[in-house]
């Protein structure tokens, strides 16, 4: 009697956390424009990367965090670094509650919460706790949209694309889900649907947006899209590369965010003052980003 008792207290106190969690991190990313987040983290990476001065870079990433429930960039990886060089220069970074937080923003990303299993054993955090904060991720995630989106991915590249009457049919069908699924869910982030759907199905969002942009609701994306920015569910990096291939293949204009590399010199300067605007960082900066990723 008392064993199942100790074991419907777990379970209870297991699905008060996750609801806090969700609380958390929804609350926070609504009630505050993200593009001054993405700016602050840029200014900080770039002290990372151009100065190498690592001690002001965790006192920069402390202050960040403080304020915003953190990302972690596909490219920048700010909360990973944040954790990884505070534990090499013996800085507290929040311990075993940053290292669930960040388990929760990569659990859906597949196995990059497995990056610091070593760090785990040193702050005392179980694979029990690990499990359960991967639990508490799966979740969050929306069932109805992951069944959805596993279907639209897998529309979005049927025959190859080879096929134009099929391929704007689907695309047709893929841009009315994505406009229902903004309404009455909002932009369909990795917290929300993950990386992989049903049957291993990958869904990578910048590669979906960009065949948006020849549909009658585009208006409408750019607008919706750039709020999610805005609030923390949408990654500028998506939003830029919609518009420009907007810009490029269907107004026939240049660049805005420099998203696509040109055969013709960019206006730097113009391109550069852009990216600021949604949180993006300079293309030199962005090209050495890309570099470290890739060297990786």
């Amino acid at each position: 009697m008392e064993k199942n008792k100790n074991t419907s207290q777990r379970l209870i106190g297991n699905i008060i956390c996750s609801i806090i969690i969700s609380m958390v991190l929804f609350t926070s990313c609504k009630s505050k424009n993200y593009i001054d987040y993405y700016s602050r983290v840029n200014k900080a990476d770039s002290i990372l990367r151009f100065h190498r001065d690592s001690l002001q870079v965790v006192k920069n990433y402390r202050k960040i965090f403080r304020k915003f429930e953190p990302k972690n960039q596909e490219r920048i990886q700010e909360l990973s670094n944040y954790i990884n060089i505070s534990h090499r220069l013996n800085r507290n970074f929040g311990g075993k509650k940053t290292l669930k937080k960040y388990i929760f923003i990569e659990a859906n990303r597949g196995l990059a919460y497995n990056k610091f299993s070593d760090i785990y054993k040193v702050y005392n955090l179980s694979e029990d706790e690990v499990q359960a904060t991967l639990k508490q991720a799966k979740q969050f995630l929306n069932r109805r949209l992951v069944d959805s989106f596993s279907v639209a991915f897998l529309r979005d590249q049927e025959q190859g694309r080879e096929v134009d009457d099929i391929m704007r049919v689907n695309d047709k069908k893929n841009a009315d889900l994505l406009k229902w699924t903004l309404e009455n869910h909002g932009y369909p982030s990795i917290q929300k649907i993950g990386v992989m759907g049903n049957k291993e199905v990958f869904m990578p969002m910048d590669n979906f947006l960009g065949h948006m942009i020849e549909s009658e609701h585009y208006p409408y994306f750019e607008k919706e899209l750039l709020k999610a920015v805005k609030n923390g569910d949408c990654p500028p990096r998506n939003y830029a590369a919609m518009v420009d291939k907007y810009n490029l293949w269907i107004v026939k204009k240049q660049t805005i965010y420099g998203a696509y590399q040109l055969p013709e010199v960019p206006d730097t300067i113009s391109i550069d003052r852009k990216r600021r605007e949604i949180g993006l960082p300079s293309l030199a900066h962005t090209r050495l980003i890309t570099r470290d990723f890739f060297k990786k």
